[in-house]
């Protein structure tokens, strides 16, 4: 469970530790291979906001970090928390959560942070997989629904092409990668509603503002 705050909600996860955080991305990243970022002054500068990002490799959360313009906390699978790496990660703000149960205290993070006027970062489809936001969960449109934060679609595209003959489980070292990031938009349809049909539809419209987003990206680079 994560630390409460003096008026018993879940503490912020560390603001401190999501710039050190985005410092180290943009170092590796920009030191790994050659990121063309397109878009990027479409997020917000201040105030709550929702990153959602396709995810085909296990490099595309830290692409987000790395060329994103704000300090991200990004959503992590709880199983990443072991060993030292899970002290590591919780001190640069990132958020661990059980993907396959109501991981309450992961909520209370994750409205922590938008609460606070941070940047969330999300993959919405849950896990890695072919990343065309073909299937989207519900978590998104909920925490969109419960903060009033605006999502802004990003498009990682090139990270999974193919493989590093150096370090097969990486893209190739100075490969070019694209992170397109696409214009804010409210999740809700303007009512405030929260209903379980109000979330139905919220999700329904986010994942159609998703695909458009990753097939106008991909007509924009080529990928």
């Amino acid at each position: 469970m994560s630390a409460s705050g003096d008026d018993g909600r879940p503490a912020e996860p560390s603001p401190r530790g999501a710039a050190a955080a985005r410092r180290i991305g943009v170092g590796l990243v920009h030191g790994g291979w050659r990121p063309r970022v397109l878009g990027a002054w479409r997020v917000p500068a201040a105030g709550p906001v929702i990153l959602a990002g396709n995810h085909s490799h296990n490099i595309d959360g830290p692409v987000v970090i790395g060329t994103a313009p704000r300090p991200v906390h990004f959503m992590v699978k709880r199983e990443a928390f072991v060993g030292p790496l899970g002290p590591l990660l919780r001190g640069f703000g990132q958020i661990g959560v059980d993907r396959n149960s109501a991981d309450r205290a992961a909520v209370g993070e994750v409205l922590a942070v938008l609460r606070a006027g941070g940047a969330l970062g999300i993959f919405p489809e849950g896990t890695r997989g072919v990343g065309d936001f073909a299937a989207l969960r519900s978590g998104l449109a909920y925490f969109a629904l419960r903060s009033g934060a605006p999502v802004v679609p990003v498009a990682v595209l090139g990270s999974s092409e193919r493989r590093s003959r150096l370090v097969p489980a990486l893209p190739p070292l100075r490969g070019r990668i694209d992170v397109v990031y696409g214009d804010p938009f409210d999740a809700g349809d303007g009512s405030g509603r929260r209903t379980r049909a109000a979330l139905d539809a919220a999700t329904e419209r986010v994942q159609e503002r998703l695909a458009a987003h990753l097939a106008s990206a991909r007509l924009l680079t080529g990928r």
